[in-house]
């Protein structure tokens, strides 16, 4: 899909609400889900666009050079979605059928459920649980214990699944307050007693998809990485697009305009190359592997953990590329009327994610020296 640029332009134009309401903007949202933008993941069962990954690694690009923060929610509302392919389809329909419904929530099982009559009874909190405030069912990792704390499992053998809550369910909490995506409502939230109905939950870790598609074998916590550095990609594209514009400025004391300063020029060049290599390098990585899977394979491990890498490289190439152009551009950059301060504040925070930010190539090198290394998040 190729986001319409009304809908761009909206997203741009109502970037400054988004960050002083800290959600976004009702009418991107609205504008997002009726296009289809969210759904790009849901399997085709539900209604959803089933799409590759690759085209939804565009479409989050693309709304995040208008915004990080929309694009941050593109983001999030597909890459829940994947586990359209992971539920019981009874509740798979339920939750993903709705056009308009979104999901969202933090995978890690941060809260704690006890299984009473086959169904889970949770109370917790989580972090991060980016644009739920317009999430039609909102998600949460949860850690499975006996009346006694002890580890235990679910009837269908999880230890640690994501749960699916009704938003009434769910106590959204005041806590973001934050330098950058201020814009995607990436709030903590809190469930107590919760009770989540038996099958309503899916397992990130290990098990495969129920329904069998090259998009439902693609694994969950690389399309998340990925998802998130195509997010970084755009804002690099967008400080690329504003240095540009700003080309025939003038720096104090100074006649030459910006264009026309040597370092200025190597500093747009540089930031177009990391951008360009980001790009590259993680298309070709998500290609080789979706060709695998489509042809009958898997994701084997090594693949897992380059995809990994490439996710956290085309991450820390794209928030170096917004860093060239930010300075670049000198004092005028720091003003809240220029959209790259806004892209600056936005790529150093989105690069703090845990599936992209840079010490996870600590272990991603490990593995390549053969030392023992835990891949289950790869």
């Amino acid at each position: 899909m190729i986001v319409s640029e009304s809908i761009l332009e909206m997203a741009d134009a109502k970037a400054p609400d988004g960050e002083q309401h800290r959600r976004l903007n009702p009418e991107v949202f609205h504008a997002l889900a009726e296009s289809g933008m969210l759904r790009g993941w849901v399997a085709e069962e539900f209604g959803g666009r089933a799409t590759s990954v690759l085209e939804v690694l565009a479409d989050i690009e693309a709304v995040s050079v208008a915004d990080g923060a929309a694009g941050w929610s593109v983001m999030i509302g597909n890459t829940t979605a994947l586990n359209s392919h992971r539920l019981p389809s009874e509740w798979a329909e339920h939750i993903y059928r709705d056009p308009m419904g979104c999901t969202g929530g933090y995978g890690m099982p941060a809260a704690v459920g006890t299984v009473v009559d086959g169904d889970i009874r949770v109370t917790g909190r989580w972090s991060w649980g980016s644009g739920t405030n317009h999430c039609t069912f909102i998600g949460g990792g949860v850690r499975i214990v006996d009346e006694a704390g002890e580890p235990a499992r679910t009837p269908d053998g999880s230890s640690a699944p994501f749960v699916y809550f009704e938003p009434d369910q769910i106590e959204l909490l005041d806590t973001w307050h934050v330098m950058g995506l201020k814009g995607t409502a990436s709030t903590d939230y809190s469930a107590t007693d919760a009770l989540v109905p038996a099958g309503r939950w899916t397992q990130l870790f290990g098990g495969g998809p129920l329904i069998d598609t090259t998009l439902g074998r693609f694994p969950f916590f690389s399309a998340l990485a990925c998802g998130v550095a195509a997010v970084t990609i755009g804002l690099g594209v967008r400080a690329i697009d504003e240095v540009i514009a700003l080309g025939e400025r003038q720096f104090s004391g100074s006649s030459t305009v910006m264009a026309k300063r040597a370092p200025a020029q190597a500093d747009l060049a540089m930031a177009i190359a990391n951008v360009g290599q980001a790009r590259s390098y993680l298309h070709d990585a998500v290609t080789r592997v979706w060709d695998q899977i489509e042809e009958g394979g898997e994701a084997a491990e090594v693949q897992r953990v380059e995809l990994r890498i490439a996710a956290a490289a085309a991450a820390k190439r794209s928030v170096e590329a917004v860093d060239l152009c930010y300075h670049a551009v000198g004092g005028a950059s720091v003003y809240e009327a220029s959209p790259l301060q806004r892209v600056f504040r936005d790529a150093h925070v989105a690069i703090t994610h845990g599936m992209i930010n840079p010490r996870i190539l600590e272990p991603l090198g490990r593995f390549h020296f053969g030392l023992p290394t835990n891949t289950q998040l790869f």
